[in-house]
Order: C-alpha cells, then structure tokens, then sequence
C-alpha cells in the first residue's frame, strides 16, 4: 500500500481492485524488489538508530540521524519541527494528493536503559528495536524502493518521523502534524508500528488522568481524627476495581502508578494516582469517563465525612493525556 497508494493509475480503484492492481503494476513490482534485495540495509539502519537513546520526550539525538538519513535520501524541504517530529518531502508531480507516511522515534524505555542490539541468531533483540525502530526502517526503506525503482507518484509523500507516542507524549507530533505543521494538507496518513502484518484500522481512545487528594498533614498519632489523602485514595482505588466495563467494544481501567506520604508514622499531605481508561468506542469511553470521575468525587466526600471535615482534603484531577478514539472503514484496504 505504501508504494502504491499514489502510484499513477491507481488513484481512481479502491479496496480490492487496488490490491490486485498494485501487483501487477511494473514500477511497484521493481520497488517491492528493491525493498526485498536492500532488507539487509534496512536492518543495519533499524539496528543504528534503536541504539540512539529516544526515552519519551528526549527523542533528539534519534530525531537529528534520522534528519540526516533523510537528507542523504533525496528528501525534499527536511527539516525538524516545532515539537521535534523530522519531516521530508518527496514530491511528485503535484502536492496533492498528499500522503504522511510515518513511524514513531520514542521508545517506551526511560533514560539509562541499555539500548545495545544484540544478535541470537535470525533474531534482533533490544529496548524499542520492534517498537518502533522497525517502522522508522522501514520508512526509510520505502524511500530507498521508491528512489530505485525511479517512481514519480502524481501526488507528494512526506516522510515522517513523530514524537510523543509512547507514554505521555499524548501523540503530540501527529497532533502537531494536523493541527501546524501540516494542517489542511494531509489527504492519506499512514503509520507503520512494529514488526506484524496486519493493518490496524480501529484507534483505541484514551483518556489519562493524575488525580491528587491533598491535606494538611501531621502526626499519626497526634494528628490522628483527620481525613487522610492516602485513605481516599484508597477508597477512589476500590470504587475503580469495581468497574464493570464491555468486552465489545473492548473498554478497560487501569491504576497504573501511585504515590503519596513522608513516612509510616505520619498522615500525608498528598496522594495520588495515575489512570488510564481505554476504549475504541467513543460513547463508552466517555461513559468510563464520567464514571471515574463521579467516583473519584465520592471518594474525597466520603474521606472528608468520615472525619467530620476535619483536616478537609481537596482533590485535584488533570488530564495528562487524550486521544480520541475512530476508525477507517475496512472497504479502503480490503
């Protein structure tokens, strides 16, 4: 599909008309040997950029060799935008129609994490080495098939490299992607994401959350009679675990990280939770929605009363991350 989405002729035929015809097509079958006869090269560029470090929002280092990949590649009009996402331009022989073809730069590991590759035989292993140092090989890849095969496509690809995938990076480069850098002008978009075959067409939405209860603290036993940010915490926890959620369309809750208290002989100033709900429907993740954040209000009520509103606690719930769920219709790539 990448190599042949913009190929001449093909532009008019879609879902499995286009299939048949991108095989048969002479230019895209001398750009899929190409990517065949140059894969030992694609796996030296996937194995040098997934030992550059590119922790979630420290993806710089990885962002400037991909930059220079991308020059050296023929690229067009290369450059590293505003949130870090490396961009470059192959045209074609108008600007539309305009496809992004790209892979992420973070990998899900923190700073410090050893990223050398190490070979087991047929097998590559290391931190982000398919996720997604294979889809920034394999972007490159593309453009190397397309350069050889000499393939002028009526429209501009841009080759893209984002930010902000993994983590609470909250899709920040693709974000950018539409909303600046290349807003208005984006007709196809496609992301290549680790090593399987199948295309994903369902995006699973999210909304993430730090929620903090906050006090004023003090001693366990002298103090003791106050609300306690760490028990409401406990009880917003409990409420949670009782969710009962769909299993079609899939929706789903985690707690993922906690916190909070100086020690065990003190009532802590603060707890607080970092939460995650999914679900590829956007009614039912709005309805999880809802129901986290009535729970999280009934936990502080229900703290506060406990203790007569002694020591009242507060709570604080910010949203670190939202990406809104959607789909492609099946149609357009079967």
């Amino acid at each position: 599909m990448a190599l042949g989405v913009l190929t001449p002729g093909l532009l008019s035929q879609e879902g499995a008309d286009i299939g048949t015809a991108l095989m048969e097509d002479p230019s895209v079958k001398a750009a899929l040997d190409a990517a065949q006869r140059f894969e030992p090269q694609t796996l030296e560029d996937q194995i040098r950029l997934c030992e550059i470090p590119a922790p979630p929002f420290q993806e710089g280092r990885r962002a400037e060799a991909l930059r220079r990949t991308f020059e050296e590649s023929g690229l067009e009009n290369v450059r590293i935008d505003e949130v870090g996402n490396v961009l470059g331009e192959r045209p074609g022989q108008s600007r539309r129609p305009h496809l992004v073809f790209s892979a992420h730069l973070d990998t899900v590991f923190p700073e410090g994490t050893n990223v050398k590759v190490a070979r087991e035989g047929t097998s590559l292993k290391g931190p982000g080495i398919a996720d997604d140092c294979r889809g920034l090989a394999v972007v490159i890849g593309v453009i190397r098939a397309l350069n050889h095969a000499k393939i002028r496509t009526p429209g501009t690809i841009t080759f893209v490299g984002t930010v902000g995938e993994e983590g609470l990076g909250d899709l920040r480069g693709v974000k950018n992607l539409f909303e600046r850098s290349l807003s208005d002008a984006i007709d196809r978009f496609v992301s290549v994401d680790g090593t399987g075959p199948a295309i994903t067409h369902i995006a699973v939405g999210s909304y993430r959350y730090r929620v903090k209860y906050k006090g004023s603290g003090g001693h366990s036993y002298g103090a003791f009679g106050m609300a306690n940010p760490i028990h409401a915490l406990g009880r917003a926890i409990g409420k949670i675990a009782e969710f009962q959620v769909q299993k079609d369309p899939k929706t789903t809750f985690n707690v993922g990280r906690i916190g909070g208290g100086t020690s065990v002989n003190s009532i802590a100033h603060e707890a607080w939770m970092e939460v995650d709900l999914r679900s590829a429907d956007k009614d039912s993740l709005q309805a999880l929605e809802d129901s986290f954040r009535k729970v999280i209000g009934q936990a502080l009520t229900e703290e506060n009363e406990r203790w007569a509103n002694r020591g009242k606690l507060s709570l604080i719930a910010e949203l670190s991350g939202l990406r809104p769920p959607g789909r492609t219709a099946e149609s357009l790539f079967r």
